[in-house]
């Protein structure tokens, strides 16, 4: 699992400075626009330097969103990594399992704009995340021993997608939304 985690890129001071500035800049917007309301240009504008070093850096607002995630998700995987049980080893799998779904709703849940920007940028982008290539080999780790995991894994992770979970909660209600995924994640656990 630890090969799956992508190592902090190397860079010039000056750039890690931009990239600092970016982010900073990125964050206070969306915090107070929205995600969708703020443009690359207001974000370039915001943090002092120019558009094309925003787009040479983070090619759209959805690359700029998978960095502002990078953080949270790195918080989010050492807890499943080196964490306390449930959502750490040391604990049956099914119980990660559980654990797992329910820190990740809090994640998704807590930063909607940014997943789902994240996710939705091109057709496919979700599973070409990082991120989720993690999340799904997790999963399936979890799923072991029940028939072909790795699709499972898929199924399981398909109803946490940003845009699903955009247009439930508003429908159903956040503790509903909670309950159903801990249901669907008890049924799908090892030895259920």
């Amino acid at each position: 699992m630890e090969l799956l985690r992508t190592p902090p890129p190397k860079e010039r001071a000056d750039a890690a400075r931009n990239r600092a500035a970016i982010l900073d800049a990125a964050a206070s917007l969306f915090a107070e626009h929205g995600v969708d309301a703020v443009s690359m240009d207001q974000v370039a504008a915001a943090a002092g330097v120019g558009k094309g070093t925003l787009f040479r850096r983070f090619g759209d607002k959805a690359g700029l969103a998978v960095a502002l995630l990078d953080a949270r998700e790195q918080a989010l995987q050492e807890g499943i990594l080196h964490g306390p049980p449930p959502l750490g080893p040391g604990a049956p799998p099914s119980e990660r399992l559980v654990a797992f779904t329910g820190a990740y709703v809090d994640y998704v849940l807590e930063h909607l704009a940014l997943v789902r920007m994240s996710e939705t940028a091109a057709p496919g982008a979700r599973y070409r995340i990082g991120a989720y290539r993690f999340w799904h080999r997790h999963v399936a780790i979890l799923l072991d021993g029940t028939p072909d995991p790795e699709h499972a894994a898929h199924a399981l992770l398909a109803p946490l997608a940003a845009e699903h979970l955009t247009a439930l909660v508003p429908e159903l209600g956040e503790s509903r939304v909670r309950a159903g995924i801990t249901r669907l994640a008890e049924r799908f656990a090892p030895g259920k």
